[in-house]
């Protein structure tokens, strides 16, 4: 693939080169940019530096590879198939492969965009489990400062090309992907669902002392234990108890480390009955077992 660079960063496009190596990996950056479309310009400006297929942008193209755009400001459009969508700032675009698709701004007003392209059997297996998909392609994110400092930590290591640097730029990506999810995934949450999840986490963190008893939880928040554990791991991926077992065992990182404190001793302060149990879970979450846990951190 070509390549082209501006030399400002209110300005900038690559087509990357990649190696046999770099796909070994399932990650791949095939571009990356940034562009202020003033007003009353033709889009994509500066087509010419821009391969062919990837030209057609404003009329409609298919790729064969994904790509992601942030829009910090200005209005345009977004079209997938007959589905339109009106980008405003703060506007994340997913651009799937093998999907026809266009994107401008108004010509009268312009915008902003930054965006990267990526491919790989890793993205792609995304899109066969679902994570990815045509029906979550448009997130209104809002305009954050977090998401900006992605794309220029992308931009920065396409630009010097550092060693591993497509591997870098891939991590960007994936914290690109996790930005799309955690707003689909909060967005389809009712706020009352949010607060429910709050509410027993802050039980749990009050009651860390306490033997786990998700069905007391529950009752205190007035919802069933199974209505509990349906909406506290669609919200955070986590049981209530897998969550309280985790709180417990960072718990047990800090008691551990003070002096002269048995492992029997902090399973008791955090509730556990039985040490060997408390001792499994802890080997199982840390990789350490509590016994060596001081001697680990001190390494």
């Amino acid at each position: 693939m070509g390549n082209s660079s501006e030399e400002t960063w209110d300005s900038f496009l690559h087509y990357l080169p990649y190696s046999d190596e770099d796909e070994k990996i399932g990650m791949v950056c095939t571009t990356a940019g940034n562009v202020d479309v003033k007003p009353q310009t033709v889009y994509p400006p500066n087509k010419n530096k821009h391969p062919a297929l990837f030209r057609q942008v404003a009329e409609g193209r298919i790729l064969q590879e994904f790509q992601i755009l942030y829009i910090t400001k200005g209005e345009g459009i977004f079209g997938v198939d007959q589905q339109t969508y009106t980008v405003t700032p703060g506007s994340l675009l997913l651009v799937l492969p093998g999907i026809k698709h266009f994107y401008k701004p108004v010509f009268e007003i312009g915008w902003h965009e930054y965006w990267v392209g990526f491919k790989g059997g890793f993205y792609s297996t995304l899109v066969e489990k679902g994570i990815l998909a045509r029906e979550h392609i448009f997130f209104d994110v809002g305009l954050h400062n977090d998401i900006v400092s992605i794309f220029d930590q992308i931009l920065r290591e396409v630009r010097t090309q550092q060693p591993l640097y497509q591997l870098k730029a891939c991590s960007g990506i994936l914290a690109l992907i996790a930005e799309m999810l955690t707003h689909e995934r909060r967005s389809e949450q009712p706020n009352y669902y949010q607060k429910i999840v709050e509410q027993a986490k802050y039980l749990m963190e009050t009651n860390v002392f306490k033997a786990i008893n998700v069905s007391s939880i529950s009752e205190q928040i007035g919802v069933s234990p199974s209505k509990l554990n349906e909406i506290f791991k669609t919200y955070t991926s986590m049981t209530p108890y897998q969550y309280y077992i985790h709180i417990k065992i960072h718990k047990a990182e800090g008691l551990l480390e003070e002096a002269d404190v048995t492992v029997k001793e902090v399973a008791f302060q955090l509730g556990f009955e039985d040490q060997y149990y408390f001792s499994r879970l802890f080997k199982n979450k840390t990789g350490v077992a509590p016994s060596d846990w001081k001697k680990y951190i001190r390494q």
